[in-house]
């Protein structure tokens, strides 16, 4: 499907240099034209002299960008030589008109006033050529052309110059914003670095207690051996994942930890009750339900589905006050599907807890970071996921969450070593 292109949008495509040949050549031909057709009595008749003169006047507009100073001056003084010359005036009075309002778009006011003056001067001499307009027109006349000129003329160059630093500006916040976003991706990279720490470590520890405990029953208990071995192998392959998935996002980011800060165990999807009572405290209504069949998950994959409900929850306290939300985890065969829903009622809700003493419970939601959604969507990426998030048709705010996960196993007896 083609877009349809205005005529506007047509016209400043075209090469501005093009632009004022055409309307140099146009204006001669126009001059030219009604010099020769309307030639009054008592006039002398359109030679060829009249024909260079015109041409001296008009021709110079196609320079009224590069030089427009050398514009106006050449077409002034093609178009005194054209009355002193006797000719009747044609179009080509407006040869200097268009030549001073291309001097006041590109030049000061100081340059632009002499400018006006000669061009003043040449329109009075047109008016002194023609008795029939009377002195008080030609006064008028010389005066007010080049005054509406210089306006507008004016008037394009301010306004090229507020684009001009508009577009200097938008090119620092663009530049800034990236920055900002760099440095939030950056950060959120090295706190999601430290909260895997403890997954490389948990599984690291089983892998190294069951291979420990299958070497000891080895000659003894096989089948307990091959039990530990099972596990040790499901283990490692899901502690490789983790490690590709941040590696791959962390390539070049260093982790930030001193090695003195504590680690806290990662929660997961069974935490959501207590982050949920946090916000019901807070003063938001929070109703958490769960669909599908719910199952043993990576706790990377836990762990990420719970920190983007907590930043949600925590956004709705920012920016809405007695919000009702809903919290739907969805257990699906191949993925987890999370929706953070609000009805949108406006206001910070954080100002009633406060008030009721409840800091302490607001202090513990999450740690706003100021890149909320930033931080979401590096969450899901690290483990193939997407966040989707924007307001509602019928109000208020949403935040969907979907993240690939394995299949359930086949439901059986399954023999685990003792540990």
């Amino acid at each position: 499907m083609r877009s349809r292109v205005w005529p506007a949008d047509r016209l400043r495509s075209v090469d501005p240099r093009l632009a004022d040949a055409a309307l140099a050549l146009g204006l001669t031909a126009a001059a030219a034209v009604i010099g020769r057709q309307y030639h009054p009595a008592g006039w002398p008749p359109f030679d060829a002299t009249a024909y260079a003169l015109t041409a001296l006047a008009g021709l110079p507009l196609a320079a009224r960008r590069r030089a427009p100073v050398w514009a106006l001056v050449t077409s002034c003084l093609g178009f005194a030589c054209y009355l002193a010359a006797g000719y009747q005036p044609s179009l080509n009075f407006w040869a200097p008109a268009m030549a001073l309002y291309g001097v006041a778009a590109r030049r000061p006011p100081r340059t632009t006033a002499a400018c006006a003056a000669l061009c003043g001067a040449v329109v009075f001499h047109s008016g002194l050529a023609a008795p029939e307009l009377g002195l008080t027109v030609t006064v008028v006349q010389a005066v007010g052309v080049p005054a509406v000129v210089w306006t507008f003329g004016n008037g394009a160059r301010t306004l090229a110059e507020r684009n001009r630093q508009l577009a200097a500006l938008t090119a620092r916040l663009h530049r800034e914003q990236e920055w900002r976003e760099r440095q939030a991706v950056s950060e959120e990279q090295r706190r999601i670095a430290r909260e895997l720490h403890d997954v490389v470590a948990h599984h690291m520890s089983v892998i190294s207690v069951q291979a420990g405990m299958a070497g000891y029953v080895f000659p003894s208990a096989p089948e307990q051996a091959r039990a530990a071995l099972v596990t040790i192998s499901e283990t490692s392959q899901e502690g490789l994942r983790e490690l590709r998935r941040i590696l791959t996002l962390l390539r070049s980011a260093a982790d930030g930890a001193d090695g003195r800060a504590p680690y806290a165990p990662i929660p997961g999807l069974s935490g959501l009750r207590e982050v949920a009572e946090r916000v019901r405290a807070a003063g938001v209504a929070v109703d958490l339900r769960t669909d599908g069949v719910a199952r043993p998950l990576p706790p990377g994959v836990e762990l990420c589905a719970y920190r983007v409900v907590q930043e949600a929850l925590t956004n709705v306290i920012k920016h809405a006050r007695h919000a009702a939300v809903t919290v739907l985890v969805v257990h699906r065969p191949h993925e987890l599907l999370v929706t953070i829903t609000d009805d949108g009622r406006a206001g910070p809700a954080a100002a009633g807890a406060e008030r009721a003493g409840d800091r302490s419970d607001l202090a513990k939601v999450a740690p706003g970071t100021g890149h909320g959604l930033i931080g979401m969507r590096e969450r899901a990426r690290l483990y193939g996921g997407t966040v989707d998030a924007g307001p509602r048709t019928e109000g208020g705010f949403r935040v969907r969450l979907t993240l690939p996960v394995a299949a359930a196993p086949p439901a059986g007896p399954r023999k685990r070593p003792p540990t």
